[in-house]
């Protein structure tokens, strides 16, 4: 008889297939075979708990997170600063967003800030901060030092310069007259601005007086001349009398006014020709704000005799059209106005009319002949 083959052993039995394989286990060895494989799957099944909690704790979103942001994967969206820029689009998790000022500005916060697991950013807000100098031009001349100021700068001048920006040497006397006329400053006189120690003073021309407010100046006018003072000093000016035009003559009533000599009572264009005319000189300076009232013309009437209803106003001559324009303040009221800034030095002329109305007839009318001089100046 050919000896026995053992079994192959079977790897599912474990080690209780080992003993089963040739023979029987006694009671002793059967509970330590027992043991064995409850310490085995023991085992097992602690290394599967800590496995499991690993994933778990994996999962699960840290304390005071949102799940919101958990679910995601992003965070809330970022701008950019006010006068900077901003670089990256995309919010997820581990992304980053970059920051940068525009020239002249600084950044304060941070420059880059990234998505974290809990749906927060890292770092603090970006803000751009002003940082243009004015000391950044070197405005100082002549070795003066720059002081920064609120959106200013002041210059420290060796003792040998003054001015500003230190663009002036240094006097015992400040020469008013040079300083003024270089910086742009108003006008110190009308004709020649004179330096003396400690001031200045003005002076005229041969033949002019200086006037009392120490900067205008006066001269002689020829005979059957008049001074009409303005800006700049005066205008030696002659009302001429209006000519005599058929029946139409006039008699001079004042230094500015000539009156209409009575008028036959067949004669329509007499009646019609200005009752009064009227000489008015008035200075302007240049560029000025417009619209600008000028002129008034008004109307009263006489004692025991009943004044017009109606008045018509208009301008009856310019040489200077566009710039002008008459309007009614009230029922015996009108008002030249300056519509157009001139500019000057220029003279010019405006004839403005009133004319009279009584129960819709006319009944007379009367003429100013207004003279402008504009001054070369703003003031």
């Amino acid at each position: 008889m050919p000896p026995s083959t053992p079994r192959a052993k079977n790897p599912r039995l474990g080690l209780l297939g080992e003993f089963s394989s040739f023979s029987c286990l006694s009671r002793p060895q059967l509970l330590a075979a027992i043991q064995q494989m409850q310490q085995l799957l023991k085992g097992q099944e602690t290394r599967f708990s800590e496995g499991l909690h690993a994933v778990r704790s994996r999962l699960s979103p840290p304390p005071n997170s949102s799940p919101f942001h958990h679910l995601t994967g992003s965070c809330p969206a970022l701008q950019a600063p006010a006068y900077g820029r901003k670089f990256g689009t995309k919010y997820l998790v581990d992304r980053k967003v970059h920051f940068a000022c525009d020239p002249g500005f600084q950044l304060l916060g941070s420059s880059t800030r990234m998505c974290q697991a809990n749906g927060s950013w890292t770092g603090e807000e970006p803000r751009c901060a002003g940082t243009i100098s004015e000391c950044s031009s070197s405005p100082c001349q002549n070795g003066g030092t720059c002081l920064e100021g609120l959106n200013n700068f002041k210059c420290l001048c060796p003792p040998q310069w003054t001015g500003t920006t230190c663009q002036y040497q240094a006097q015992t006397d400040l020469n008013e007259c040079k300083v003024y006329h270089q910086e742009g400053g108003p006008r110190l006189c009308a004709h020649v601005c004179v330096n003396i120690p400690g001031s200045f003073c003005c002076s005229c021309p041969a033949g002019y007086v200086l006037l009392g407010d120490g900067k205008s100046c006066e001269g002689e006018c020829p005979t059957g001349h008049l001074h009409q003072h303005w800006g700049e000093g005066f205008q030696c000016v002659t009302p001429q009398c209006p000519p005599a035009t058929g029946n139409v003559s006039y008699v001079k009533t004042s230094p500015f006014q000539w009156e209409r000599n009575l008028c036959p009572m067949e004669s329509r264009s007499c009646h019609q020709a200005p009752k009064t005319i009227s000489f008015h000189y008035l200075s302007l300076p240049s560029k000025l704000q417009t619209p600008a009232p000028l002129f008034r013309m008004a109307t009263a009437a006489a004692p025991g005799r009943p004044g017009p209803d109606s008045l018509r106003f208009g301008m009856a001559g310019s040489n200077s059209r566009g710039h002008f324009m008459v309007q009614r303040l009230d029922r015996h009221t009108g008002e030249l106005l300056l519509v157009q800034s001139l500019q000057g030095p220029r003279t010019i002329h405006v004839d403005v009319d009133m004319a009279e109305y009584l129960d819709r007839v006319f009944q007379t009318k009367h003429l100013s002949k207004i003279t402008l001089f504009v001054s070369a100046y703003e003031f």
